[in-house]
């Protein structure tokens, strides 16, 4: 499992170094590749065997729906693999590194089958509300069972 955060700096390249704890958890429970995309304000980074899950159930969606059609063109269009380097970075294509405003300072966050890539600012921002609403969101976890 993908647990912790920490800051990183994306290089002139667009290149990050993903921590050594995250690149263990993808040698030894998945393969040493993943699938990155876009998601809300920041990025979201999948082991291959995760993302094929997701592509799977999204497969079996009727494309009739408007609101299938819509995350699929935001999610999947945006997906890219990423392979290490031998210094244990990944290259994040431009139109990425735009969408989610990734600049110089990044923050790298563990959140469990996955981790999300996030510029420093947005991210400060996002954990600040988190803050503020955190006794609501422990309210809604408690009410289902966490």
């Amino acid at each position: 499992m993908f647990r912790g955060r920490s800051v990183h700096t994306l290089d002139v390249k667009g290149r990050i170094r993903i921590p050594a704890r995250f690149r263990e958890v993808l040698t030894t429970r998945y393969e040493d590749r993943c699938i990155i995309t876009n998601l809300d304000r920041c990025l979201i980074a999948y082991p291959l065997s995760e993302w094929e899950i997701i592509e799977q159930k999204l497969g079996e969606l009727s494309l009739v729906r408007q609101d299938v059609k819509a995350f699929q063109r935001f999610f999947i269009s945006g997906a890219t693999e990423c392979n290490f380097d031998k210094q244990g970075r990944i290259l994040i294509p431009q139109t990425l590194r735009e969408h989610a405003s990734l600049e110089r300072d990044v923050v790298l966050a563990g959140m469990l089958k996955s981790f999300e890539v996030w510029s420093k600012p947005l991210w400060d921002e996002e954990i600040n509300r988190a803050r503020d609403d955190f006794a609501e969101i422990t309210t809604t976890l408690a009410e289902l069972g966490i």
